[in-house]
């Protein structure tokens, strides 16, 4: 593999990141992932919570920025209103639905016993 295509692939990667970082959905999860680590660290997480903790933050990071290019892709494919672009749409927006909701309870579990 060339290494100038190698390197230059990161920057594709890293600016992809920081146009997913303008979304408003993805900057709501950074904003409550600041409050997790916050909760957590006055919360005194044990190691193994805090790889929970963090490995839920990226994944979602990441499943949101998923959302975010299979929706771009759609619009781009089908500009016009189809039912089966809006179902691809919804069915993404979903799964980052579902991840939330899930790692919403773990937090609970790992949060409140603590806290109670």
């Amino acid at each position: 593999m060339d290494l100038r295509k190698y390197l230059r692939s990161f920057g594709y990667a890293f600016e992809g990141i920081i146009t997913a970082s303008k979304e408003p959905n993805l900057r709501s999860h950074i904003v409550s992932a600041v409050i997790v680590i916050l909760a957590g660290y006055f919360t005194g997480l044990s190691r193994t919570e805090w790889y929970i903790v963090l490995l839920l933050i990226a994944l979602m990071f990441a499943l949101e920025m998923i959302n975010t290019a299979i929706e771009r892709v759609v619009d781009l494919a089908s500009p016009n209103l189809h039912p089966l672009a809006k179902q691809a749409k919804d069915i993404a927006a979903g799964a980052v639905l579902v991840f939330a909701l899930f790692s919403a309870i773990i937090g609970l579990l790992i949060f409140l016993p603590k806290w109670l």
